[in-house]
């Protein structure tokens, strides 16, 4: 060791490093070597690592654990000695619909002149990162002012290589992680103080301890970033805050306990997974969405990673799947700044494990820029196409190779054959140079189609077709021909589907649906009328002899309603209503219209008292009533005669009485028998005996001689006869002399 004594004299003594002697870190990490403030002799320190996550939870460079839901721009880390000129902040908003929680929006870190932004567009469900510098969007990798900044699609990282500063952020939150030898006692804020003491972490600007971070919290806005409306509170509180009880899950499907479970267990005995399990039973009570505990489960494991121990525990849980793009596999443990063709040995990298998508074994990044996984490095075609070393390919009409000895790309413009002579004998066709179809890199006479040039052609086209202009395949003219319209032809008319056709007198048609396979048009369809022939009563259907299509109702008969029933007559027929014959209805032709006469027939005064006994009966026309007068009634009547037989004859005159007078006799038209009913009675004898008398002869003979002689007359029925027609008369000739 030089030690400088005076008058520019410089002694040199020996300088004994002191004996290591371990350490624990407060906030569980593994103790590193560093150098003291010489650079000579090696002690431990403990590097300090501030976690957030979930709405949020925070875990600060020491170690302790507190969670606060402010929604404002705060100070994760600032130099309490400015040294580094760097600041880190964080943006909180609320991220629950249901509840008042916030989550880690942006992370921002200030570094001398510049600032870079980490910022996650969707907060529930898959992340949007982004990185931007003093507002400009990044194109990833960026490695610019001493600052990297790579993604791993799960998670942006940021590097300060020189000062060995790494910052993580992606949809599980943030991690700081700032060595101790560049950063030991000279920090403050949300993270804390990097004391490897947890009892100053929760200090307020000035220097003043508090009980509680999530009290100190509210007092690091971030004012000279963005101005929010966030207020520092004026006074602090004079109670402290209850210490939060025992956590237990809210939700029975709460995946926070697979952090206890055999998943995580090599990882306990080197991280703790009490502080991230309490976060997670916050998440669990407080946010709707049970997303959110992944990001506890993921900031476990990515402790645990960085303390060498890497957990594939996603396959447990399909709440927190996750899937890479197709041409990228995901890796719980992988390089931040995973191997490229591209890479110089010399230059030292990133010596930092996270979750992401990688390329497959076996593969690597073209370059950092393409994204683009490889299995053999070459050059990059203009088009951002790995190509490997000697490959040839053809590019924006160059002849190309992938030179192995310079790396790059060597392209010469490519030679094409001398063009065809062509003929063009179609019509339409004419002769052009132009990019040849088989290789568009060159050109070549062809015949073009040029419609201009075709002969003009015209087509006149039967009604219910229209001309129809096609190309043929491998003609340049078109031609033309008829094709059937949508319609029905009729007479030369054309008719739409559903119209009426006025085809036949007796029929109904219309334009239908269905086509022709003759003609291609639609086909008229015709049904023959229906005619009615249901006639009221007393008509009947008769059909038409002309050219009408129906015939008509002609009447027949009469029709007589009574009693709510009808009766029908013919003409001339006569019906009287049961049970009064007085009453006749008499069907009657008047101008070839048949029309029922009613008639009422008045009867003459019957006395009863002048009728014979058992002689009252009703008339033939069965309304009046008759009988037999009693002067005029069938009766014995006595009468005296001499018996005359064979030329013999009594002496005297012997009683001999007859029958005479009135019975009832009469013709009237029968229903039943549709013909006229006669019914005759006479006056005959009904009782009688037999006597005998004597005959005086010429011959003085007397001979005995039997006559009926009547006792008693009545009424019998007989036969009806018709009366004998009258004699024809002769005419007489006369012969004149």
């Amino acid at each position: 060791m030089a030690k400088c004594i005076e008058n520019n004299t410089i002694e040199i003594v020996p300088y004994e490093c002191p004996p290591l002697q371990n350490i624990t870190c407060a906030n569980g990490k593994k103790p590193v070597l560093a150098y003291d403030e010489f650079f000579c002799c090696q002690h431990y320190v403990c590097d300090c690592v501030c976690e957030g996550w979930g709405d949020p939870h925070y875990i600060t460079f020491d170690g302790l654990y507190y969670s606060y839901q402010g929604n404002c721009t705060y100070i994760l880390m600032e130099e309490i000695t400015k040294t580094h000129d760097l600041k880190i902040y964080v943006d909180n908003v609320y991220c629950d619909p249901t509840e008042d929680v916030s989550c880690p929006r942006s992370i921002i870190i200030s570094f001398k002149s510049q600032i870079i932004t980490l910022i996650n567009h969707n907060l529930i469900g898959a992340p949007e990162l982004e990185a931007f510098e003093n507002g400009a969007s990044l194109r990833l990798p960026y490695s610019q002012h001493g600052m990297k900044v790579l993604s791993t699609n799960l998670n942006l990282i940021f590097e300060i290589p020189r000062l060995k500063v790494v910052i993580t952020f992606g949809m599980t939150g943030f991690s700081i992680t700032l060595p101790y030898q560049s950063f030991g006692g000279n920090t403050q804020g949300h993270c804390g103080t990097c004391t490897n003491n947890q009892a100053d972490d929760c200090m307020l600007p000035g220097g003043q301890l508090v009980e509680s971070c999530a009290i100190m919290a509210d007092y690091w806005l971030a004012q000279d970033i963005y101005q929010p409306d966030c207020e520092v509170p004026s006074v602090l509180p004079t109670n402290p805050p209850k210490p939060p009880p025992e956590p237990t899950p809210c939700n029975p499907d709460s995946i926070c306990d697979l952090m206890k479970s055999s998943v995580f267990a090599e990882c306990h005995p080197l991280v703790s997974p009490d502080n991230f399990y309490r976060g997670c039973v916050f998440d669990s009570c407080h946010v709707s969405n049970p997303a959110v505990e992944c990001t506890s489960l993921q900031t476990y494991a990515a402790a645990c990673a960085q303390a060498g121990v890497c957990l594939h525990w996603r396959n447990h849980t399909k709440l927190c799947d996750y899937s890479c793009p197709s041409d990228k596999i995901y890796k719980p443990c992988g390089p931040a700044e995973q191997p490229t063709c591209e890479d110089n040995l010399s230059e030292p990298s990133l010596n930092f494990t996270i979750e992401g998508c990688f390329c497959p074994d076996g593969m690597k990044l073209f370059n950092k820029e393409s994204g683009i996984c490889v299995d053999k490095c070459g050059c990059l075609d203009p088009e951002g196409i790995p190509r490997e070393f000697n490959e040839r390919f053809e590019y924006n009409c160059q002849d190309c190779i992938c030179d192995e000895s310079t790396k790059t790309v060597i392209c010469k413009p490519k030679t094409c054959p001398p063009p065809h002579t062509t003929e063009c004998a179609a019509p339409g066709f004419v002769v052009v140079n132009q990019t040849n179809p088989a290789d568009p890199c060159c050109s070549d006479y062809v015949c073009e189609c040029q419609v201009s040039t075709c002969p003009a052609t015209s087509i006149n086209c039967q009604v219910g077709y229209k001309p129809v202009m096609s190309v043929p395949e491998g003609k340049c003219c078109p031609e033309y021909s008829c094709e059937p319209k949508r319609v029905c032809v009729h007479k030369e008319v054309e008719y739409q589907p559903g119209a009426s056709v006025p085809a036949h007198e007796c029929q109904n048609c219309i334009c239908s649906n269905e086509i022709d396979p003759k003609t291609g048009l639609f086909k008229v369809v015709c049904e023959f009328i229906l005619c009615d022939q249901n006639c009221d009563a007393g008509f009947e259907y008769v059909e038409s002899d002309s050219d009408e299509c129906c015939g008509k109702c002609v009447q027949k008969d009469c029709v007589i309603k009574f009693n709510g029933t009808q009766h029908l007559l013919t003409e001339g027929q006569t019906w009287s209503p049961p049970g009064n014959k007085c009453d006749q209805y008499t069907c009657v032709k008047n101008d070839d219209i048949l029309t029922a006469i009613m008639s009422h027939i008045i009867c003459p005064m019957f006395q009863e008292d002048n009728c014979e006994p058992d002689s009252i009966q009703t008339a033939a026309n069965g309304c009046c009533k008759i009988c037999v007068e009693k002067e005029k009634a069938c009766k014995v009547v006595s009468m005296k005669t001499r018996v005359t037989h064979n030329g013999c004859q009594t002496e005297e005159e012997v009683d001999m009485p007859y029958c005479e007078g009135s019975c009832n006799t009469f013709t009237k038209y029968s229903e039943a028998a549709a013909a006229m009913q006669h019914s005759c009675s006479c006056c005959k004898e009904t009782s009688f005996t037999n006597r005998t008398v004597d005959l005086l002869c010429l011959t003085g003979d007397k001979i005995p001689f039997t006559y009926m002689h009547v006792e008693e007359c009545g009424c019998g029925h007989t036969g009806c006869t018709k009366p004998a027609g009258q004699p024809s008369r002769r005419k007489r000739s006369f012969t004149l002399q």
